[in-house]
């Protein structure tokens, strides 16, 4: 009986954190086990609405939407391509919307095994103030969830 794969849902950002998820996953998975979906969640602008601000700009929020959708995708297709490297089969997928659900709604749909975030290591008022993806997605996840921190330089 063939062995089932592995479905690791990658969720990353342009940050550190998440170059550390990639890394971690690269060297600790199985390509001929596991198969890799990589995430990136574009989250609509939002722009307040001041009645002195209405006269026509050279760059429209849907311009500047579009501009980051394809930032995102070349940074999945970097990230793709090198799990493809070592070997891994991997899926991409750049979505709008909020990242947080986003990434559970995913994984649900695509009935993943297992999440792996990496953790930007807010604190306090930054992490109120911001939230915490990975927070959330631990507590809301339909599967287990991998939480990946950078080691601290000053241990």
């Amino acid at each position: 009986m063939p062995t089932q794969r592995l479905k690791i849902l990658l969720a990353i950002d342009d940050s550190k954190f998440s170059e550390a998820a990639l890394r971690m996953l690269a060297t600790q998975q199985k390509p001929a086990k596991t198969t890799v979906k990589i995430l990136h969640v574009v989250e609509p602008l939002e722009l307040a609405y001041y009645p002195e601000m209405t006269a026509p700009y050279p760059v429209s929020l849907g311009d500047i939407q579009k501009k980051k959708t394809a930032a995102a995708r070349r940074m999945v297709d970097g990230a793709a391509e090198q799990l493809r490297k070592a070997g891994f089969p991997v899926e991409s997928s750049v979505r709008p919307g909020q990242v947080r659900p986003m990434v559970v709604d995913v994984a649900r749909k695509w009935r993943a095994d297992l999440i792996v975030v990496g953790s930007h290591g807010r604190t306090g008022l930054g992490r109120i103030l911001l939230g915490s993806v990975s927070d959330y997605v631990a507590h809301h996840a339909p599967c287990s969830v991998e939480i990946v921190r950078m080691k601290n330089k000053k241990a």
